[in-house]
């Protein structure tokens, strides 16, 4: 794992991500800038383990990860995260509590990292940043959307009309464990 300032990072790629979840000014931008941190991860390396804390969110600049935790000896996915996605254990993150998930690099990663400590220090310089409370919300609506659906045909459908991306980057073993 490396990590880096944002410094080498092209401002369009933040101001895109963030305007993706609200209105925010220049200024705002660069204090995300200022807070994130831009790390890679090599395929298969662990972003969080089960048992640790989640004290970060991850936006995926390029590659891919997956949320697994075991079943016996299987993994059964959670969750799986592309490009432009948002990528954290929201239980975990929220309560501070050890997660019972783990979030695996699929492939070479490169992400922004915004811990929990830098997201409530945005919050204080300026109000616009507790529409980061999106991302959370949408991390939840979704692991709810595929909790609730009925069949794994159902959850197909739906995941093929609506991240058709997936299919292209995952193994259909691990796309039929997340359904």
């Amino acid at each position: 794992m490396q990590h880096n300032k944002i410094t080498d990072l092209n401002m369009n790629i933040v101001k895109g991500l963030l305007n993706n979840i609200g209105n925010f000014s220049d200024t705002e931008v660069i204090l995300f800038i200022e807070h994130a941190i831009k790390r890679t991860f090599q395929k298969n390396e662990i972003l969080l383990n089960e048992g640790d804390v989640c004290q970060s969110a991850f936006y995926i600049i390029s590659g891919e990860a997956f949320q697994f935790c075991y079943d016996d000896i299987d993994e059964q996915i959670i969750d799986l995260h592309i490009e432009s996605d948002w990528c954290l254990n929201h239980s975990s993150f929220v309560t501070q509590k050890p997660s019972t998930v783990i979030i695996k690099a699929h492939s070479g990663l490169t992400v922004l990292e915004l811990s929990i400590t830098s997201v409530h220090e945005l919050v204080a310089l300026s109000p616009s940043f507790f529409q980061l409370g999106s991302v959370l919300q949408q991390t939840v609506s979704r692991v709810q959307y595929f909790d609730n659906t009925n069949t794994a045909e159902e959850k197909h459908r739906q995941l093929f009309s609506t991240r058709p991306q997936l299919f292209q980057k995952f193994p259909l073993k691990m796309i039929a464990s997340y359904l």
